[in-house]
């Protein structure tokens, strides 16, 4: 009788490595909606978060009912909150403040072309600031351009080596967007070893994913030296 393959490590290694991708997805859908993935690790707090959490506790079914409005809802919502501020920004255009603020309502909404066009107004006019920098990633890589959120992110970290949002999010991206378990693990190792002072619940998270991905990568070098040992019989 034949051998039948054995494909239950297999099936277990695949269950592990969806496992630590939808991990890492919701901690990007929570974290990035609001341009931090490590809220409250940075002071002080930027203009764009309160921004932020109007729209959602304003939004309409967003709370009251269980069905998120729709893609067209959320502009037109969107485009309602940031009306007052465009019209100061007509009188005011340098106002990086003012961007910010229309920035993060735009990313809230799920409107993350025009939050990124917004953001990337206000870097202009403010290079040095890490945290809209980071803000300006988020919505950059919800857009889909992961490439220039990892350039955002490192020319953050060129003014600020050891910001933790930046670093957290370099790492996300680079798991996520580029499934580059290797290089999220470098970016979060410097998180934990520049910033001794993180509170202990978000030094766990870093530390799960972490230990999550060295695991799936461990399983994925496994696989490779199976499949070879298998071509050399």
């Amino acid at each position: 009788m034949a051998n039948q393959p054995d494909t239950a490590p297999n099936a277990s290694r695949s269950l592990q490595t969806a496992q630590v991708y939808g991990m890492a997805s919701l901690c990007l859908v929570a974290g990035l909606a609001t341009g931090y993935l490590l809220p409250g690790l940075r002071l002080p707090v930027s203009p764009a978060q309160p921004a932020a959490h109007t729209v959602v506790a304003s939004a309409p079914g967003a709370l009251g009912s269980r069905q998120m409005p729709s893609l067209e809802e959320m502009k037109q919502m969107s485009d309602k909150q940031a009306a007052p501020l465009l019209e100061k920004l007509k009188s005011d255009p340098t106002n990086s403040a003012l961007l910010a603020q229309a920035g993060a309502i735009y990313h809230t909404t799920h409107q993350f072309k025009a939050a990124a066009a917004y953001y990337g107004k206000a870097v202009q006019i403010d290079p040095g600031n890490v945290a809209l920098r980071t803000k300006l990633a988020s919505s950059l890589y919800r857009d889909g351009d992961v490439d220039d959120a990892i350039a955002q992110l490192n020319e953050a970290l060129s003014y600020d080596p050891k910001d933790a949002n930046a670093l957290f999010d370099l790492g996300m991206i680079k798991l996520q967007g580029k499934q580059d378990g290797k290089g999220a693990l470098a970016a979060w190792q410097r998180l934990l070893k520049t910033n001794p002072q993180l509170s202990a619940d978000r030094k766990a998270t870093v530390l799960k994913l972490m230990a999550d991905v060295m695991t799936t990568l461990g399983d994925q070098h496994g696989n490779q030296g199976a499949r070879s040992n298998d071509g050399d019989q």
